[in-house]
C-alpha cells in the first residue's frame, strides 16, 4: 500500500518509543490529510509562541494550581479558546490546526493543545481518558486534580469526576479507578482517530472513515474491532476482495465474538457473488 505524505510522516512519528512521540505532529499529520496544504510547521510554531507567553507570565515559584491558573487566564480568558459545544460533531474539532485557528474543540483536542503547551513550560501533564469526556492533570504522584480543558480549565476533585460521569452518560455510572488511569500518546491519537470515524460513519462519508479506521489500524494493529469494521466498510463499497479479507482476518482471531454468525453471514453472501 503506498502512503500519502501525510500518512508516511504520521506513520514515523507513532513508530517510536510512545514517550517519544511527539503528540501535536502527530495530531497535525492526521489533519494534513484532510488539509492538503497545512503546514505542520506553522502550527507547532504556534504553539511555541503560546508556550513563550505563558513562560514569561510564571515566575520562580511553580505551584501547580498557580501555573494551572495562569495557563488557563491566558488560553481561556486572553486568547478565547473554548469548548464547542454548538456543534459538538463538527469534524473540525478533531482537526488540532482547525483548534487553533478557531478556538474551539472538543475535549480531547483542546486537551493536547494544553498538554503541548505545558510540555514546553516543563510542568508535565498527562491525558486521562475518562469515558465520555477528556481530562488532564500534573504528572506527578498524588497529584490528586484534574483539569477540564473543555470546561475552560475547570479543576475536578476525584468527587468532582464522579459527578462529571453521572452528566456525561445521563444516569449513575460508577466512576472506577481505571477511568483515571493516564492514557498513552498512541490511546490519544487513536481516540482522536475514533471520534472522527464515527462521525464519518454516521454522515455516511464511507471513504473518510475508512482512513480514519487505517490510522487507527497503524496505531494497533491487533484491533480486530477495528479489522472488522473498515471490513464492513469495504463490503458496503463492494470492495469484495479487501471486505473478505479483514472480514476473515477478524473471524479467525475472535471466532466466538457474538457477531461471528452475522460476519459469516456477509462472507457467504460475497462468496455467492463470486
Amino acid at each position: 500500500m503506498k502512503f500519502s505524505h501525510a500518512r508516511q510522516r504520521f506513520y514515523q512519528e507513532i513508530n517510536r518509543p510512545d514517550e517519544q512521540i511527539n503528540l501535536a505532529k502527530a495530531a497535525l499529520y492526521i489533519a494534513q490529510e484532510q488539509f492538503l496544504s497545512l503546514d505542520p510547521e506553522e502550527y507547532l510554531n504556534a504553539l511555541d509562541e503560546m508556550a513563550a507567553e505563558v513562560l514569561e507570565r510564571l515566575d520562580e515559584q511553580r505551584y501547580p494550581l498557580k501555573v494551572i491558573k495562569i495557563l488557563n487566564q491566558y488560553l481561556f480568558e486572553d486568547l478565547g479558546f473554548e469548548g464547542n459545544r454548538s456543534n459538538y460533531y463538527d469534524p473540525n474539532n478533531s482537526f488540532l490546526n482547525q483548534v487553533i485557528d478557531r478556538r474551539t474543540g472538543i475535549p480531547i483536542t483542546l486537551s493536547v493543545v494544553y498538554l503541548e503547551i505545558t510540555k514546553l513550560i516543563d510542568f508535565p501533564m498527562v491525558g486521562i481518558g475518562m469515558p465520555g469526556h477528556f481530562l488532564v492533570r500534573p504528572d506527578f504522584e498524588g497529584a490528586g486534580i484534574y483539569v477540564d480543558v473543555f470546561n475552560q480549565g475547570e479543576i475536578l476533585f476525584p468527587e468532582d469526576c464522579q459527578v462529571k460521569l453521572t452528566e456525561v452518560y445521563g444516569q449513575q455510572v460508577k466512576l472506577r479507578p481505571q477511568f483515571l488511569t493516564p492514557v498513552t500518546s498512541r490511546q490519544i491519537l487513536a481516540r482522536m482517530l475514533t471520534n472522527l470515524k464515527v462521525i464519518y460513519m454516521n454522515t455516511g462519508e464511507i471513504l473518510k472513515a475508512v482512513s480514519a479506521i487505517e490510522r487507527i489500524l497503524l496505531l494497533f494493529p491487533e484491533a480486530q474491532n477495528e479489522r472488522r469494521d473498515r471490513g464492513i466498510l469495504y463490503y458496503q463499497l463492494e470492495r469484495w476482495t479487501e471486505a473478505r479479507q479483514d472480514l476473515e482476518i477478524y473471524l479467525k482471531n475472535q471466532p466466538q465474538a457474538q457477531d461471528a454468525m452475522i460476519i459469516r453471514q456477509l462472507l457467504s453472501r460475497m462468496n455467492a457473488d463470486r
